[in-house]
């Protein structure tokens, strides 16, 4: 005999059974406690639960060996090629210096006489990114950096110069500050800058993220370029990454699983930064990369000593633990000054030109960027430091579309304002 269909009523319980299991899982999947001083949290929360799960994905692609976890985050969150696309303020432009890729934003209003210049270095671990793209996932028709560039040659009546990098997993350090340093120095020239109306007095690098550690590497190595007459009259470094050596730092025990950018994520941006040999990235994870014959380099990162005692939060500092000297021996790069400009020695850093520095609470990144400022105060030179306490790393590009936060509005709103009185 064959068995009577289930009754409507058994059908709809069986029904509404899956629907609040299913919603249940998602609900859990999606909830994450944001900060009570973060605003729009709902907003934020979504935002964080789409870079959460291209992180899962990428991880099981990478673990099935199906494509490299760089790869499959490069390909989710490449937005639509966004074309130069010149308006009634600016004239944008694709073409190349130095061989490198860059956009040029060419403000079209009248100048009385030379005009400002930025060069702009975008975030992205190194591995992600384009000058005229986003890296925000749910905002596909958001264009933050090419925005950015384009708001800044208006607003500042500017010539903006953004420099579209090779990335890794393709390529490592030193390559994407070689083709930044390569870029500033071919923009720097008198010729050059003639050539673009621009004041050779009034020449900025700035950066985000990643692109804050390269704008960083680039104003020190400027410094020490007997071949480079024109000397920057700024640079801003926002949330920037600038030091692999310890981390372990408190914001980073405090922010691990922050919106946006958590712990994990960011040791395997720096391991990747310069070698997709998983031995480093494992060894970073343990905070264990550091071989005992370069221990005198902890001085530079040592946060008990450069940070002040309000952020230390009674964390207690413990000795660094080393590692083999076969990682530092195969992969030097995280030994750089030129990758984390924090290790740069006094003189290195002592002519440094005015500084601006955001720093976001919410964010693994935080120490770095104090502790440089602190460095940089320390030797006379002159910085700004936004601390943001309501923020989270990246917040600066949400600034547009259904993703817009205010809290983005506002920081970019500081950006250019301080970009304005000091260039």
């Amino acid at each position: 005999t064959c068995a009577s269909p289930p009754e409507p009523s058994r059908l709809l319980l069986r029904d509404l059974l899956w629907l609040f299991l299913t919603s249940a899982l998602l609900a859990y999947y999606i909830y994450t406690p944001i900060p009570e001083d973060i605003g729009e949290p709902w907003k934020v929360m979504l935002l964080s639960a789409g870079f959460r799960t291209m992180g899962h994905l990428a991880e099981v692609m990478d673990q099935l060996g199906l494509m490299h976890y760089m790869e499959v985050l490069t390909l989710i969150t490449a937005a639509e090629y966004v074309a130069p696309t010149s308006d009634e303020n600016v004239t944008v432009m694709d073409t190349e210096f130095s061989n490198v890729a860059v956009r040029l934003y060419l403000p079209r209003r009248v100048s009385d006489g030379p005009r400002r210049a930025v060069l702009f270095f975008h975030g992205g671990g190194w591995c992600l990114g384009q000058a005229g793209t986003l890296l925000t996932p749910l905002t596909s028709g958001m264009k933050s950096y090419d925005q950015l560039s384009r708001w800044t040659s208006n607003l500042l009546n500017a010539v903006v110069v953004s420099v579209n990098y090779r990335l890794a997993p393709k390529y490592h350090f030193p390559t994407q500050f070689e083709d930044v340093y390569s870029v500033t120095k071919f923009f720097l020239q008198s010729s050059v800058l003639s050539q673009y109306g621009v004041d050779p007095d009034r020449v900025c690098v700035a950066g985000d993220s990643a692109g804050g550690n390269l704008a960083a590497a680039v104003a020190q190595q400027l410094l020490a370029d007997a071949e480079v007459k024109t000397k920057l009259r700024a640079q801003a470094l926002i949330y920037p990454a600038l030091q692999p050596l310890d981390l372990n730092l408190p914001s980073y025990q405090e922010n691990a699983n922050k919106p946006i950018l958590s712990k994990s994520l960011m040791v395997r941006f720096w391991s990747e930064y310069f070698t997709s040999d998983s031995s480093l990235r494992e060894a970073m994870a343990l905070n264990r990369h550091v071989p005992v014959e370069y221990s005198h380099l902890f001085q530079f990162v040592n946060w008990s000593a450069l940070l002040p005692a309000e952020l230390k939060k009674g964390h207690a500092y413990t000795s660094p633990t080393f590692g083999s000297p076969e990682l530092a021996h195969k992969y030097p790069g995280f030994l750089d000054p030129r990758a984390a400009p924090l290790l740069g020695s006094d003189e290195r850093l002592r002519g440094l030109p005015p500084t601006y520095v955001l720093t976001c609470q919410h964010d693994v990144l935080w120490d770095d960027g104090a502790m440089y400022v602190g460095r940089l105060r320390a030797l006379g030179v002159p910085v700004t430091h936004q601390h943001a306490a309501d923020a989270f790393h990246g917040a600066m590009t949400f600034v547009l579309g259904p993703a817009k936060l205010a809290v983005g509005q506002r920081l970019l709103s500081s950006y250019i304002e301080w970009l304005n009185e000091n260039l």
